[in-house]
């Protein structure tokens, strides 16, 4: 039976549309994600819909709230976490947003990065996979599916509709 985490992923983009905000996921030794840049999200509660859940998790890891995002995409990441668990994403651009931004959370230090070089950052593997697609600007939800082994994804395929 196949029965995922659900999480949400999301990437704010700065007002002048070049750079996007992540979290250096440097703060605890035992992060599985230790020393890589992500974006900003986390697991659904029972009491969400995946909405909430970003709008939330924006709040809690930025401090931002959101008022415009949307949908870019899915994706199944089975064999993931730590103990190999699967993972059903809904990956958001976030395109405006109020507040004051704060300088780290619990995960880690935040700060913008030129969304043109991101594949120059330590992330995970996969993540140079979709995240063109995020900041395509097609504006076709995609669906992904990213099998994980060992750490790393052995594959990668999508389709948009």
């Amino acid at each position: 039976m196949y029965m995922p985490i659900i999480g949400t992923l999301g990437y704010i983009v700065s007002p002048d549309g070049l750079q996007t905000l992540l979290v250096h996921r440097n703060a605890r030794e035992s992060d599985q994600h230790l020393g890589k840049y992500n974006g900003l999200g986390g697991k659904m509660k029972a009491n969400e819909d995946v909405m909430t859940c970003m709008r939330r998790e924006i709040r809690e890891e930025s401090g931002f709230e959101c008022t415009r995002l949307e949908l870019r995409g899915t994706i199944n990441w089975t064999g993931f976490g730590p103990e190999g668990e699967n993972w059903l994403g809904f990956i958001f651009l976030i395109t405006a947003f109020a507040g004051k931004l704060k300088e780290s959370n619990e995960e880690g230090e935040l700060d913008w990065h030129p969304i043109a070089t991101l594949d120059q950052l330590p992330m995970w593997e996969g993540d140079r996979y979709f995240l063109p697609l995020v900041f395509d600007g097609d504006p076709r939800i995609f669906h992904g599916y990213m099998p994980y082994a060992n750490g790393r994804a052995v594959a990668w395929e999508y389709s948009r509709i």
